[in-house]
């Protein structure tokens, strides 16, 4: 098969994939309404097709489920029986031009997603996907368009991720770090993959190369041929090589994929994922690294209004963003606003708190699950000519939400 990595290179894209290509949690919404992984998803349903193998919801929650696991095999089988079942529902529709995605076969998606929507999908509902089938074309407007309209659906942190790459491929790195910016505040986990592909895809492969460093410190060496590739190649090939990890060979001229395979539930099939082996390696890393306490987002839970940190005893330090500082606290809320509707897209979801100490007021955002979530939120505010500095809160900092409404 032309154009797929030498397994030298898959390596690197491991590494250079940072966090997570399909995000295993984060993603379930689309596909199941239980907080589970796409694998624990997968069984589930499975267990009820064996009872019902007719059950229309069962079929079209495994499709989707074996389709983040990258299984698109079985993907197209669950959703060709709930086709079966219910030939006038648009869900087998959008989950057939999904699978046609994944295969590589973009001609095939396009004719699908225009049925689900004839037959009543609404098009935020598979924008997502087809957005990726339009980037892989070398259509970046409509790809971008698509992203756009799936922001407002299931999928809107998907969305988001691939549009970040979408504005890097055309070119807008700015554009695609603000993109970013909503995802980086909450601390996901796919953040440093894509913020690491935007830095290389607009050239800057010295920065891509310091993000990726960052994650998984001493790879430079065996990622920046990869990296600074990218920058040279179509726009259709700089689409597959950060979303599926295909870069063409030197004869290859045209998006060339081959499908990976998951592990069903009860099989032995092996994985050949080219992302998910290197999102496993850092997991692994992060999972090293946090306390056993950590959740999955790095957005954590603030003290609530009534909380006074006045007891070093039961005290534990937490990472902040200060925005500014000063005696009046009025002030700092006017601060806030203002920055806000300059930028409404960053700064949405975020929650400004205050900290007073003896000589002072600071104006906070966080708190963070560590150093370097908050230094990838802190380098997206640069971009807005915004400057954020790292704050550890002490003993006598008292710390409350500021009232900015």
């Amino acid at each position: 098969m032309r154009g797929l990595l030498r397994d030298g290179l898959k390596i690197t894209l491991a590494l250079c994939a940072g966090a997570i290509a399909i995000a295993p949690a984060a993603a379930q919404g689309s596909y199941s309404p239980y907080d589970e992984s796409p694998t624990a998803a997968l069984a589930r349903y499975v267990r009820t097709l064996a009872s019902d193998p007719k059950d229309f919801e069962s079929l079209i929650g495994a499709g989707k489920a074996a389709l983040e696991l990258g299984d698109a095999q079985a993907a197209a089988g669950f959703f060709a029986r709930a086709d079966e079942q219910d030939p006038r529902s648009p869900l087998p529709q959008a989950g057939m031009g999904a699978v046609s995605v994944a295969n590589g076969d973009l001609k095939a998606a396009l004719p699908y997603f225009k049925r689900a929507q004839q037959l009543g999908a609404s098009v935020a509902s598979f924008a997502c996907d087809r957005g990726l089938a339009y980037d892989l074309m070398g259509q970046q407007a409509q790809a971008q368009a698509d992203y756009r309209l799936a922001l407002s659906g299931r999928d809107a942190d998907e969305a988001r991720r691939r549009l970040a790459l979408s504005l890097a491929i055309s070119g807008d790195q700015a554009g695609a770090l603000q993109t970013l910016a909503p995802l980086s505040a909450k601390g996901d986990s796919g953040v440093p993959r894509v913020r690491a592909f935007v830095l290389a895809l607009t050239g800057d492969s010295n920065s891509a190369i310091r993000a990726i460093n960052a994650v998984m410190p001493g790879t430079s060496a065996g990622v920046a041929p990869l990296l600074q590739r990218l920058s040279t190649l179509s726009a259709a090939q700089k689409a597959a090589a950060v979303n599926f990890g295909v870069f063409p060979d030197s004869t290859s001229t045209s998006y060339a994929y081959a499908s990976p395979t998951r592990a069903v539930p009860g099989t032995a099939t092996a994985s050949t994922d080219r992302l998910s082996d290197i999102d496993a390696l850092l997991s692994e890393s992060a999972q090293a690294k946090a306390p056993a306490r950590t959740v999955q987002v790095a957005y954590t839970r603030a003290p609530a209004p009534a909380t006074v940190q006045r007891s070093a005893a039961p005290f534990q330090a937490k990472i902040w963003l200060q925005l500014a500082s000063g005696q009046d606290v009025d002030d700092l809320s006017n601060r806030f606003r203002r920055l806000k509707s300059k930028s409404p897209d960053v700064f949405d979801g975020i929650k400004p708190y205050v900290a007073r100490s003896a000589d002072r007021a600071r104006l906070l955002v966080g708190p963070f699950r560590g150093s370097s979530d908050a230094a990838i939120f802190a380098q997206d505010l640069e971009t807005l000519g915004v400057d954020a500095f790292k704050f550890t809160n002490s003993p006598a900092d008292r710390i409350a939400p500021l009232p900015v409404e």
